[in-house]
């Protein structure tokens, strides 16, 4: 693709869609058409209107190439490709709406009023992002499966680069623990709503759904944000966005607790490959719908005290094979 037909491409592909996105927030506070809940106060229906007409044109800007060119100073993408502009302003929309979703609307109680989550629901949530991301790299049209999955990150791994990933499951979930006794202590309130909203929404999956919830997101999620995003937005602007996705946690010590976890799977995702990140997603969200109560404790402990000794063998061997070979 020419240099012109790209930048006509960028503009057309996010200016229309940034703009169509504008115009929703126009339209509402114009009130030409009552797009948003009109449960709303008037000053949280403005804030939000206004958040949406900001997000919309801070998305368009990526339609200028000199913004583009700017950013791609520091950030690892093609300022000329449109599909890395479309896909910051798609980015900047995403978090964008979350942002002003949590800020201006009460999520806990909108979440509350709905059924609890089902298999299927958790299905069709999780496998559009999946597509999405081997779309956005080009599967079919510019890399074939194999070009598609290393593109991705998705490689198979040296066994101690899983021992890793898991072990950090450990560490994560007791990251979690931490910040839920926090917030229990300074925003008990919030806390306590968090708490109640997460059983409704996942408290009737049986074991089926617990494993859904584990995997579909693990793998899902993995793919799109560290697989396809991370090496294009990189680190910490994947981490921010894949914490905004999970709008459950409202502005609360577990949404910490969220991106903790987000940039560890990046440092994973980075230093390892996207395979390990999703082995360290799915056991992190498994562990944590199984719960740890009674004797699994223990037999978690021991697990994760078992798992770090076998990262730290790999990673010493791993460092000893080069110095092997180097030696006269």
């Amino acid at each position: 693709m020419g240099k012109s037909w790209a930048g006509m491409a960028a503009v057309v592909l996010c200016g229309s869609t940034a703009g169509v996105f504008c115009a929703y927030g126009v339209v509402d506070l114009a009130g030409l058409a009552p797009l948003v809940s009109r449960d709303l106060s008037q000053q949280a229906r403005v804030g939000f209107d206004a958040g949406i007409i900001v997000t919309g044109l801070g998305a368009g800007a990526f339609a200028l190439r000199p913004i583009r060119r700017r950013l791609a100073t520091f950030l690892p993408f093609d300022p000329d490709n449109p599909v890395h502009a479309y896909a910051f302003t798609l980015a900047v929309i995403l978090f964008g709406f979350s942002a002003v979703q949590t800020v201006f609307t009460d999520v806990l109680a909108s979440l509350q009023a709905q059924p609890s989550i089902t298999v299927a629901e958790i299905a069709f949530n999780e496998v559009p992002l999946f597509i999405l991301a081997v779309a956005g790299v080009g599967l079919i049209i510019r890399r074939n499966v194999g070009q598609t999955a290393v593109r991705l990150g998705l490689v198979r791994p040296a066994w101690w680069h899983i021992a890793i990933a898991l072990a950090a499951v450990g560490l994560f979930v007791a990251f979690a623990i931490a910040m839920l006794l926090l917030g229990q202590v300074l925003t008990p309130g919030v806390t306590e709503r968090v708490d109640v909203t997460t059983q409704h929404i996942y408290g009737q999956l049986g074991a089926v759904g617990i494993v859904a919830l584990a995997f579909l997101p693990g793998i899902c999620e993995e793919v799109l944000f560290r697989g396809a995003l991370q090496p294009r937005l990189g680190l910490a602007a994947t981490a921010v966005l894949f914490t905004s996705i999970h709008t459950q946690y409202a502005l609360s010590f577990a949404t910490l607790a969220v991106f903790a976890l987000a940039i560890g799977l990046g440092l994973i995702r980075k230093y390892m490959s996207t395979t390990a990140s999703v082995a360290c997603h799915s056991g992190y969200n498994l562990l944590v719908g199984i719960g740890l109560s009674g004797a699994f404790f223990f037999i978690a402990v021991a697990i994760e005290l078992a798992l770090i000794a076998a990262a730290g063998y790999g990673l010493w061997i791993s460092r000893r094979r080069p110095a092997a070979a180097t030696s006269p």
